[in-house]
């Protein structure tokens, strides 16, 4: 049944395929608790205190809140299907809730911190060009990892200087791109050396093969440690800085969600909060009322 679902968001619901992976991970994980826990391999008839049992374990060996609920989503979605195909009549999730947890607040990198990413460390040639080419590319156009790391060769157009990105449900949007940022794909495309299984991918590693999300993220953290104290040094948070920066230099909220592809503009609006937090940050380092208190 697992399988028929994962075919079914695959086929009818048009899933990306990192998407089909996190849902094949969540329910491969559930299967094998049941299995360990119940001695069946049958999850679509489950009790609900098995779920119960699964949140607990998970909790215990760790698993943030956020990855908690995510796995609960799947498992949501996939008994919403099995009521669909009248293999059970109530969802063993009918009373389960996610778990409330306060999210960490994302702090933007500031205009000055890109600056000094850009002065500091990129134009002093501490970088290969695919590593500031990972970093450029994020902030410039606000892409998720995963989409850089999907982008194909023939979905970079340099005659129109615009890039056509696949994001979340196969959804379609086409970003702009900045002439510097031009030149140095060009440049790129002129070095990279892709294996024969991965030559429709724009961007391959030494190996030549499609880029990591994992690698991504040990770049831009490695790099952003030199210029920020941050803790959060993300791709995600490159991707939150785009938003920020473009919104603060006057751009309308409409375009940039577009940009962004997000299906709220609530979702965009949370970059407009961001000023906000760098405010008070700013308040509690610098108003005397606020040192006072620390003194």
């Amino acid at each position: 049944m697992i399988e028929r679902f994962l075919d079914y968001i695959a086929v009818e619901k048009r899933y990306s395929p990192h998407t089909l992976t996190n849902y094949k991970k969540d329910l491969s994980d559930f299967s094998a608790f049941v299995l360990e826990t119940e001695a069946t391999e049958d999850v679509v008839h489950v009790h609900k205190k098995v779920i119960k049992n699964f949140i607990v374990n998970l909790s215990n060996s760790g698993l943030s809140k956020r990855s908690i609920n995510r796995k609960l989503s799947s498992l949501r979605s996939f008994y919403v299907f099995m009521l669909k195909l009248e293999e059970i009549k109530v969802s063993p999730m009918e009373t389960i809730d996610s778990l409330k947890f306060y999210a960490e607040k994302r702090i933007p990198f500031s205009v000055e911190e890109m600056e000094q990413m850009k002065t500091e460390v990129e134009e002093k040639g501490n970088m290969s060009l695919l590593e500031k080419l990972i970093i450029e590319t994020l902030y410039q156009t606000g892409i998720r990892k995963a989409e850089l790391c999907n982008l194909l060769l023939e979905n970079v157009d340099f005659s129109k200087k615009e890039i056509l990105i696949i994001g979340k449900g196969n959804k379609a949007r086409v970003i702009p791109l900045a002439d510097d940022l031009l030149s140095d794909l060009q440049l790129y495309l002129n070095i990279r050396k892709p294996d024969s299984e991965n030559q429709h991918y724009f961007f391959v590693n030494k190996k030549g093969k499609k880029l990591g999300e994992k690698f991504v993220y040990l770049i831009v953290n490695k790099y952003f440690s030199v210029v920020t104290s941050k803790q959060k040094r993300s791709p995600h948070i490159l991707r939150h800085t785009f938003g920020t920066h473009v919104l603060n230099g006057g751009a309308e909220i409409s375009k940039v969600q577009k940009i962004l592809g997000h299906a709220s503009l609530a979702s965009t609006q949370v970059y407009t909060s961001a000023n906000i937090e760098q405010l008070k940050e700013v308040y509690r380092n610098a108003h005397p009322r606020e040192i006072k208190k620390e003194n």
